[in-house]
């Protein structure tokens, strides 16, 4: 559907038509608002706008709208040349509100129809979901205040005693939050444990199962996963990697295998009428989990097992409708919520230098003056500098692809001689990481321009030279290799052989033909959202205009908390402040007691 065809639809007084030419809705927005419409009949032009609104805020990620904020639902497409977007007829809330409290979108009549619903929460905004979202969203509620209000019995002196001997006293003058949250797990059916990268997540998640082994007895039968193959492997070889402990055999798997998908894809095996096995379930990078999928999870999760939320609540969210982790966080920040169970949030990094930390704490708090003071001491001519803003000058972009070009050419030379294990360490040295996948901060055009910078011709005729960092688009479940995994083609006995990681710590790389592999692209380039949950010695950031609707703080965030050495920031001082000042809008009842507004009969 064109902008042509969106006008010609019969729409009153074409004000849906109007906003969609305006960039502000897309083409599946409306078609999905207008069936809609056609379905419940005798909608008002303004209604009709709202439903579309609220289709394109799921798409954007939240799981319904504030109808005093449909300025901020992020936009489809930019706005085509001479269209200002705040000079769009945007309905008034409160005539907005009035006429969907009579509407036949939020009101079922004889056909039971009503696509619509609205609620007003504590602070009295007047929330408007679609009503598949708002009883996901309601479920959620329901099953984490039953879990909070019933409480594991446990032997407390058991537990404090299991806790000092699994995380002893290392001087330090600040509270153990690690042990706190050892504890909190122990003694709640619900907890989640939030912090950036390098806190010690998934240190703490190992002993949380050797502590609630030793406090239930043998025999734990514990449910690890994560929303992606990729997350699944990292926790796997993370958990497994704590020689130390002597943990009950575990397997990381995604949390779509964890349920088991029923032939007809919309369904699993583990639901509230099937419940899953498992004594404890371990969900790792719940900040990726939306809500249908949380929904899906806890009617699955027995009343009695303790479930265990571990992730950022910072970084950035599911690419699908809500931010549940950040909800159940941000609601109450630290301490017992009263619906959730518990959230203990680590804040002790472990990974990366100060400098580092500073400037991700003051991304993470939307403090521009802050991340530019950060940032102040490694210009351009900085090249040494733990964190650095480089811009577009000839000698910014030169000390860029000098870096680069280095990256480059360590894995093109330990990959001639065949030395797997000095490729994919010179691979995960470096990674230029930017927004879009396409346009000129996107990874397409910064493929091209590292490629050339070291002298690689990158023909995909010729896919398979030595050196080549590759993606993969697929997961391969048999041969243990997942969607977003990262590897580099080495030559071993004069032929090329694609290295990856080995699973488990001490495991040597695995070698893969070429040909057996799928869905595989170059990794010169690649999107900030694919590099969640890894960790590279440096990153190149490229930061896209400021008028992008991707450049967020929580993007920002994550960018620069993937790096253990180093960050440079490639862009303009005023783009990356309207990054800093733009926050994902995530808009959800969660954080609040909600009341219902409309009359269903």
């Amino acid at each position: 559907m064109t902008a042509e065809t969106v006008r010609s639809s019969p729409a009153t007084d074409d004000l849906v038509a109007t906003f969609a030419d305006a960039g502000v809705i897309g083409v599946a927005d409306v078609q999905v608002a207008r069936r809609l419409v056609r379905l419940v009949g005798g909608v008002a032009a303004p209604v009709e706008l709202l439903v579309a609104l609220t289709v394109r805020a799921l798409r954007a990620g939240s799981v319904c709208v504030d109808v005093a904020r449909l300025r901020d639902i992020p936009p489809d497409r930019d706005a085509p040349d001479g269209v200002d977007v705040a000079d769009l007829p945007w309905p008034d809330p409160a005539p907005l509100v009035e006429a969907l409290r009579s509407s036949p979108v939020t009101n079922a009549g004889p056909g039971g129809l009503a696509p619509l619903r609205l609620v007003r929460t504590a602070d009295d905004a007047v929330l408007v979901y679609l009503d598949k979202y708002f009883r996901q969203e309601a479920r959620v509620r329901e099953v984490l205040a039953a879990r909070a209000a019933d409480p594991p019995t446990v032997d407390q002196s058991a537990v404090d005693a299991a806790v000092r001997a699994l995380f002893p006293d290392d001087g330090a003058d600040e509270p153990d939050l690690q042990a706190l949250g050892a504890r909190t797990a122990a003694t709640h059916r619900t907890t989640v444990l939030a912090g950036g990268p390098g806190t010690g997540k998934t240190h703490t998640v190992a002993r949380i199962i050797a502590l609630l082994e030793g406090i239930d007895g043998p025999g734990l039968r514990v449910g690890l996963c994560a929303p992606t193959g990729r997350a699944a492997a990292a926790l796997q070889a993370a958990v497994s990697g704590q020689a130390d402990l002597r943990l009950p055999p575990v397997r990381a798997v995604t949390i779509n295998r964890l349920l088991g998908p029923l032939p007809d894809g919309r369904r699993f095996r583990h639901s509230a009428a099937h419940r899953l096995p498992h004594d404890v379930v371990i969900v790792d990078e719940a900040s990726m989990v939306s809500l249908t999928m949380m929904f899906r999870l806890l009617d699955a999760v027995r009343p009695s097992a303790r479930l265990i939320l571990v992730g950022d609540p910072d970084q950035l969210a599911s690419v699908d409708a809500g931010a549940v982790l950040a909800d159940l966080v941000h609601s109450v920040g630290s301490g017992d919520t009263g619906t959730s169970g518990a959230v203990v949030s680590l804040r002790r990094r472990r990974r990366f230098g100060g400098r580092i930390g500073a400037l991700a704490d003051a991304v993470r708090d939307g403090d521009a003056d802050a991340v530019v003071e950060q940032l102040a001491e490694g210009r351009d001519g900085a090249a040494e500098a733990e964190v650095r803003l480089v811009t577009e000058s000839d000698a910014g972009t030169a000390g860029v692809l000098a870096a680069t070009t280095r990256w480059v050419r360590a894995m093109t030379a330990a990959a001639h001689v065949g030395d797997a294990v000095g490729a994919l360490a010179a691979l995960d040295s470096h990674r230029v990481l930017c927004a879009h996948r396409r346009g000129p901060a996107g990874v397409a055009p910064w493929q091209s321009v590292v490629a050339r910078a070291a002298g690689v011709d990158d023909n995909p005729a010729r896919p398979w030279y030595a050196g080549r960092p590759v993606l993969l688009t697929e997961t391969d479940r048999r041969a243990g290799l997942h969607n977003g995994d990262t590897g580099v083609v080495v030559t071993v006995d004069g032929e090329p052989m694609v290295a990856f990681p080995g699973v488990g710590p001490g495991d040597g790389p695995r070698l893969v033909r070429p040909r057996t592999l799928r869905g595989v692209v170059s990794a010169y380039a690649t999107t900030i959202h694919r590099s969640q949950g890894s960790q590279y010695g440096a990153v190149t950031v490229v930061i896209p205009p400021g008028r992008s609707a991707l450049l967020t703080r929580e993007l920002l965030y994550t960018a620069i908390t993937r790096a253990v050495d180093s960050v440079t920031l490639v862009g303009a001082a005023d783009d990356l402040r309207a990054g800093v000042a733009r926050k994902v809008l995530r808009a959800s009842g969660l954080r609040t007691d909600l009341e219902v507004l409309e009359d269903r009969g």
